[in-house]
């Protein structure tokens, strides 16, 4: 297995036969279903769920939240271990929707590798490019899945010219597709040289493979008609010439994507997806840190938090904390180091993930998901360590796009209504702001489905009905510079001003005119719209 930098040492084995990774892609592309039989092959399921199933087929695994099944839609994050072959898979599934993109940036920060998939027939779309920006920013090694090509699709060539242009980087085919839509009988293993074969009866069964001795093997013409046969040699003949062979080197540095073509729904193309990710995708990676960056073979145990999902289990009322491992051999009542508050914490009951199911996870490596329960102390952009200082960064915090006024059907519950509120904020499921001047709260979110979301959970998990009212602002901005100039600033502007969550200073807009207004006037503080999730 190749690494990034060349002067590293060998990881551990049991580091390294790890691949964590995120599945990424543009709303009903297909990532979910992919995300299902992923656990299917990799012995997690007896039989793969789907996320708009009738009657007596089983719904998806890793979409747990009521209105997730509902809709047939992820919009949090959730992430799955399991075993394939030799390799140790921690698959992060993260919501399509741009609506919960802020959720799906800060995932990407807790990976190696992305996933991205892409429908044959839209081909690249508008979320897919947007969260190809984000990977590209991270250098984020990607491997390519092209789905639903048992549909009517577009030409192979005009996919991947498409995935060139639109995303600056050079694909090269992993698998060539025998025929679409109804014509299409399987793909042709371009690593392997393997004809792979749909059955198309049996969704949950893997695909046939059958070893062959190139495109002019005799063999062939017992699984392919013949005038997909022809079509075949010709474009494999056609891609080999125009297209770049694998590079490993240029995957793991983020400049090449070999591309996988399948149909996740009848289970094909998926096997060989994962033995590429065993194969070309990197082992754990070092961690941006402050003062220095964490090595994933340091013998003492680092990890941060980046995502934490409240009520998961709505009975326990309970808080998960998703912590990536960066170094180290976690083991069961460990103590670690809470590094924002400089206490000590006794990890009892860390729990090793399979969508909503849990289980307790007596040990884990770098590379690792775990969850750890908490009432509240863990929040996104922590760090745990044995001791040492150490900052995981680079964990983004956005500035909302849409704001409103809450207020709790009954008055008489306001107090609930905060508590509720703040345990979102720390979830990362919003921005809650409190106004210097009047009473309640404004809530800020990235997509309006959020504020559906919201309340659709706070009356779940609360038992607390609410109505979200307009503001009469736009957007928010947190507000950075020295002590007195900035209180100076906040004594002046006091009808703008609010405080975050975590008691930052921030300034509500309710246009444009009013950012450029205090650039102008108040040259020693800056207004930021992002801001680094550790204290």
């Amino acid at each position: 297995m190749l690494d990034t930098a060349q002067n590293r040492p060998a990881l551990p084995p049991e580091i390294a036969r790890r691949r964590t990774f995120a599945i990424i892609s543009h709303p009903d592309a297909g990532k979910t279903t992919l995300t299902e039989k992923f656990l299917l092959f990799g012995g997690a399921i007896q039989m793969a769920g789907q996320v708009r199933a009738k009657g007596e087929a089983r719904r998806t695994r890793s979409d747990f939240m009521a209105m997730e099944k509902d809709r047939g839609i992820s919009v949090s994050a959730s992430a799955m271990s399991f075993d394939f072959k030799t390799f140790r898979f921690n698959l992060v599934d993260t919501p399509g929707h741009s609506d919960f993109s802020e959720d799906t940036y800060r995932t990407l920060t807790a990976v190696d590798a992305a996933i991205m998939v892409i429908d044959g027939a839209k081909g690249v779309e508008s979320q897919t490019r947007k969260l190809f920006e984000v990977c590209r920013l991270r250098d984020l090694p990607i491997l390519t899945f092209c789905n639903k090509m048992d549909r009517e699709s577009r030409d192979t060539f005009e996919i991947i010219d498409e995935i060139q242009e639109n995303l600056a980087i050079d694909v090269t085919p992993a698998s060539w597709p025998i025929g679409t839509g109804r014509d299409f009988v399987g793909a042709y293993d371009m690593l392997n040289d393997r004809l792979e074969i749909m059955d198309r009866a049996d969704r949950n069964r893997v695909a046939e493979s059958i070893q062959i001795s190139g495109l002019d093997d005799p063999k062939l013409a017992d699984h392919v008609p013949e005038h997909l046969l022809g079509q075949l040699r010709e474009e494999v003949e056609m891609a080999r010439e125009l297209l770049p062979a694998l590079d490993p080197r240029a995957v793991l540095e983020g400049h090449m994507t070999p591309i996988w073509f399948g149909s996740a729904i009848n289970s094909f193309g998926v096997k060989e997806l994962m033995e590429g990710i065993g194969a070309y995708a990197p082992e754990p990676q070092p961690a941006r840190a402050e003062p220095r960056q964490i090595a994933p073979e340091e013998g003492k145990v680092a990890g941060f938090v980046f995502k934490v999902q409240a009520n998961m289990d709505p009975k326990h009322r309970d808080r998960v904390a998703f912590v990536r491992l960066a170094s180290g051999h976690f083991e069961r009542g460990m103590k670690l180091t809470h590094v924002r508050s400089k206490k000590a914490m006794t990890v009892s009951a860390p729990v090793l993930f399979l969508a909503s199911d849990r289980e307790l996870a007596e040990e884990a490596w770098a590379g690792d998901i775990i969850g750890i329960p908490n009432h509240g102390q863990l929040r996104i952009g922590d760090t745990l360590t044995e001791g040492e200082a150490l900052k995981v960064t680079g964990i983004p915090s956005f500035a909302p796009e849409l704001l409103q006024g809450v207020r709790a059907g009954d008055p008489m519950k306001a107090k609930h209504l905060e508590k509720a509120l703040m345990q979102f904020a720390e979830e990362g499921a919003a921005k809650v702001f409190k106004p210097q001047i009047g009473s309640g709260f404004i809530v800020g979110v990235v997509g309006a489905l959020q504020f559906e979301v919201l309340g659709a959970r706070i009356e779940s998990e609360y038992g607390l009905p609410v109505r979200f009212e307009p503001s009469q602002f736009t957007s928010a901005r947190w507000v950075h510079g020295p002590k007195d100039k900035v209180d100076t600033f906040a004594a002046k502007n006091s009808q703008h001003m609010a405080t975050d969550n975590d008691g930052d200073a921030v300034y509500l807009t309710r246009m444009q005119w009013d950012i450029d207004r205090v650039e102008r006037d108040y040259p020693d503080v800056t207004l930021s719209a992002t801001k680094e999730m550790m204290v």
